[in-house]
């Protein structure tokens, strides 16, 4: 059973809000006093949560169960929502900013409308869905590291930017739109389904893996080779994508071993691989 308290955005922001304490863990066992007390940043000036928010605090006393925090209102400015967070709910009626859920270990993040990018960056567990668009990075290492997503869920509704699930090494990403180059790019584990069109270079230099395309896709890398024809996809432990799929082996270049399934029927550019069958 989840303790609710609602965040209602005091102004129309204008320039980048910090917010990683927006949190359940971080929230959960306080006071309404305590929270509003909590440390925020609206572009280099500190403040108070307070002062950013209207606190609704449906508790009629603190308590150590879980937390439930709905945002109601544009958060696009707002960035780090739900980093670190290990439990509870966030709940988010509009856009949020960039760095979503970075590091998130476990709970449930919903977004009823668009995620900026780094959204679920090196996410470790949990799930997060996302009802509109996904900006680039989705799931993705930080520049400078190779620890992508290794756990979790995310489902996008709408499309997603470059390079989506870069350095992933474990968990599910499903977009259910179009998605953007070098989807999968160095994945090393997990599985990444691309529901429509896929831009270029997807699955460069992974090592392990799978990547699945229902949708359409322009070339495939010249360092995967066919392997066969699979009239069916798994989709994590439960779903399956039925259809004829082409299966491709790769990346050669790193001797990899990931696996990358393309539609027959929406690649018809592709059928002359079918000779090397």
């Amino acid at each position: 059973m989840f303790e609710m308290i609602n965040l209602h955005p005091s102004k129309e922001f204008r320039v980048p809000v910090t917010a990683e304490c927006i949190s359940p863990d971080v929230f959960q066992g306080k006071s309404c006093q305590e929270i509003e007390k909590l440390e925020i940043w609206e572009g280099n000036k500190q403040k108070r949560l307070r002062e950013l928010f209207k606190i609704e605090d449906t508790r009629k006393e603190k308590h150590e169960k879980e937390v439930s925090i709905t945002i109601l209102g544009n958060a696009g400015k707002i960035r780090r929502i739900g980093a670190h967070m290990k439990n509870g709910a966030i709940i988010i009626h509009g856009n949020v900013g960039t760095h979503l859920a970075t590091e998130m270990k476990g709970g449930t993040i919903t977004v009823k409308g668009d995620a900026g990018g780094w959204a679920g960056s090196m996410m470790k567990g949990g799930m997060i869905e996302i009802h509109g668009n996904a900006g680039d990075y989705l799931g993705a290492s930080y520049r400078g590291s190779d620890q992508g997503m290794s756990g979790g869920t995310m489902i996008v509704h709408g499309n997603a930017g470059n390079e989506a699930g870069a350095y992933m090494r474990n968990g599910l990403i499903k977009i259910l739109g179009n998605v953007g180059q070098f989807a999968g790019s160095r994945m090393r584990k997990g599985t990444i389904f691309v529901g429509k069109t896929c831009r270029g270079r997807v699955g460069a230099c992974m090592k392990n893996g799978k990547i699945i395309i229902a949708g359409s896709l322009e070339s495939v890398l010249p360092t995967f080779t066919i392997d066969s024809i699979k009239n069916k996809v798994k989709i994590g432990d439960k779903d399956v994508v039925e259809g004829a799929f082409y299966r491709f082996l790769g990346d050669i270049n790193e001797n990899g071993e990931g696996k990358l399934y393309v539609s027959k029927e929406k690649n018809p550019q592709l059928a002359y691989y079918e000779k090397f069958l």
